[in-house]
């Protein structure tokens, strides 16, 4: 199988490190869906990316789709958990996790426009200020515990590790760690994972 992707896509990173957990062996194809050659709207009618393409040539997509998919290819170092409401709480820590990347790619994108066609100052306080609750809630729920939830890794410390992650990337002016000092050591153990450390992004 192989995986469209860009070393700039927080998504697409989140796939790689479920796919490095779980030791399934794919080849990573770099395609910018923005370039005119890009083969992303060929799989994903949606033209977006992560796109997982599978051996017998179907997609699947997006990432949490992606991820999900992956876990279940083999059962062994379970990231989503087979119980109910433990498959619920992991998936509701990935919606936070994906929430904040959303926020912050919304905010580099708007910075990237020419000032006078910025969305201006509401726009960036209803996006930062989905950043500030989403990583409130995320430490409240980490408290002093050394994992996400239950007491292992799982797929709501890599969506946690990766939104720290694309802060640290995208919105470096936002000092996260003040305020969070277990998401700050959370961010520190999961950095020089082998998983993380392998899929480190593009700087943008």
């Amino acid at each position: 199988m192989k995986l469209l992707g860009s070393p700039a896509s927080a998504y697409a990173r989140k796939v790689r490190i479920v796919l490095e957990e779980k030791h399934i062996a794919y080849d990573y194809v770099v395609d910018r869906p923005t370039r005119p050659e890009s083969k992303v709207k060929d799989f994903n009618p949606l033209g977006q990316i992560p796109v997982l393409v599978c051996d017998d040539g179907s997609a699947v997509y997006d990432s949490s789709v992606i991820v999900e998919y992956v876990d279940g290819l083999s059962a062994a170092s379970r990231l989503i958990p087979e119980a109910f409401a433990d498959r619920i709480a992991v998936k509701r820590w990935e919606a936070l996790g994906d929430g904040i990347v959303d926020a912050t790619v919304a905010l580099l994108l708007d910075g990237r426009r020419e000032e006078d066609k910025r969305q201006g100052a509401e726009f960036q306080a209803r996006q930062n200020g989905k950043i500030t609750r989403g990583l409130a809630a995320m430490e409240r729920d980490l408290g002093a515990n050394e994992f996400c939830h239950g007491g292992a890794f799982t797929l709501a410390d890599i969506a946690c590790g990766v939104a720290l992650g694309y802060l640290d990337q995208a919105h470096a002016k936002m000092d996260w760690r003040k305020g969070h000092p277990t998401l700050a050591r959370l961010s520190e153990r999961l950095t020089v994972r082998g998983s993380f450390a392998k899929t480190i992004g593009d700087p943008l």
